[in-house]
């Protein structure tokens, strides 16, 4: 992008990705560009706001050596500090990932749990995408316990049945993707721990929307991108490790960003040693997670979108969504719909099922311009801070006769 177009950003801002210091009101349509769609859909995909669009065009003007924003520098520590906050973390605790699975799979990896033919305990609401990553484990000898839903639940009891001693690992999705479930995160770390196993929290579809407490619930592990609730986009998100579960994880990958210290003893000039180098890893999560290089646009908008959500607070965040749920939940009951997620869920999403949902509601959304989730056999609302009870109004007229 050329000057012209970084007339946009302010050039003379000290610091473009610092995020608002000012709370705003809900719905804050304000934050976010116009959109010729109503759009529901933020738990595929959160729109960017007007401040994250300045920070990426910020970025992108230093990048393009455009002389005016030359003095712009990228925080990756206050990102990685901000974040910890979010989830009540240490920031030695947390570091970046390319993505959920990137950071559940390095998890498991990092566990060692395909070697010790593990008992692990997951369940039918987990994400879908992680369904291969157990099934693949359990044709490599791990005895897998799959917890199937009750009317959109997972049952505290059923957990309590599945996690026997020997159980090495259990996984789940603090707020489920296909409804909007959410764990008593608590209460199954307690279960778990009694038994001698870890926890690990899919929180994509938490962090950011409803409040996480890592140190309250003492999950062990969790990870999530942030192209969701996080208001980023796709290609990085967060890994976290608690610092005594570090202890049982073996560094899955080795990489330069792990490192703490490098001193090669190969180049010219070079110290002479016994060794090709010397090196050593960060202690904490970085040491154990970090690979590679992490996207510096992403490193902007995050900085500015994680500096929104906790100058709004989550608790203000998920009071708004409740407002737009509760509506949904009343309302299609009486349009014949039949709802996948409890009524009582605190998340900001809503689905039900529908047999053939897209041959069913496509053509009619479409010409509303109505944007949701629609699957093979069911659809899902999700709602941010930038909806109102007309966008609700506008979906539920939009919706065919069942």
């Amino acid at each position: 992008m050329g000057s012209a177009s970084a007339q946009t950003v302010a050039a003379s801002s000290a610091d473009p990705f610092a995020g608002p210091d000012t709370p705003v009101n809900f719905p804050d349509k304000a934050s976010f560009g116009p959109m010729e769609v109503t759009y529901l859909n933020s738990g595929t995909m959160h729109p960017f706001s007007k401040g994250a669009k300045s920070a990426l065009e910020a970025y992108q003007a230093k990048r393009f050596m455009d002389p005016a924003h030359q003095g712009v520098q990228l925080n990756d520590k206050r990102v990685l500090e901000k974040f910890a906050r979010l989830i009540n973390a240490e920031a030695d605790e947390v570091t970046f990932v390319q993505s959920t699975t990137m950071g559940e799979n390095m998890i498991v990896a990092g566990l060692g749990l395909a070697d010790q033919k593990a008992r692990i305990v997951t369940d039918t609401l987990h994400f879908f995408g992680s369904i291969p990553l157990y099934e693949e484990l359990a044709k490599q000898g791990c005895e897998v316990v799959w917890v199937r839903d009750r009317d959109g639940r997972i049952d505290l009891e059923d957990m309590k049945k599945a996690i026997t001693p020997g159980t090495k690992f259990v996984a789940l999705s603090l707020v489920s993707t296909i409804n909007g479930f959410e764990h008593d995160l608590k209460a199954v770390c307690d279960l778990a721990h009694a038994q001698g196993a870890l926890v690990y929290a899919d929180i994509i579809h938490a962090a950011g929307c409803v409040p996480v407490d890592v140190k309250a619930t003492g999950v062990d592990f969790a990870a999530c991108a942030s192209y969701k609730w996080l208001m980023g986009d796709f290609g990085m998100g967060f890994v976290y490790a608690s610092k005594a579960a570090q202890k049982h994880l073996k560094r899955p990958f080795v990489g330069y960003y792990g490192m703490s210290a490098f001193k090669p003893h190969i180049y010219p000039f070079d110290e002479p040693g016994t060794t090709i180098a010397d090196y050593a890893f960060d202690g904490g999560a970085r040491g154990l997670f970090a690979v590679g290089t992490s996207s510096e646009s992403l490193l902007a908008q995050l900085d500015y979108s994680l500096g929104y959500i906790l100058t709004n607070g989550v608790e203000r965040i998920q009071a708004h969504a409740q407002t737009l749920t509760d509506h949904l939940k009343a309302e299609l009951p009486k349009r014949g719909y039949r709802l996948m997620t409890p009524k009582d869920a605190k998340t900001p999403m809503v689905a039900c099922v529908l047999e053939n949902a897209r041959t069913k509601l496509n053509p009619a959304l479409e010409a509303a311009k109505i944007r949701i989730t629609v699957s093979q056999h069911r659809f899902r609302y999700s709602v941010s801070v930038f909806n109102d009870h007309a966008d609700i109004e506008r979906a539920l007229k939009a919706l065919p006769k069942v």
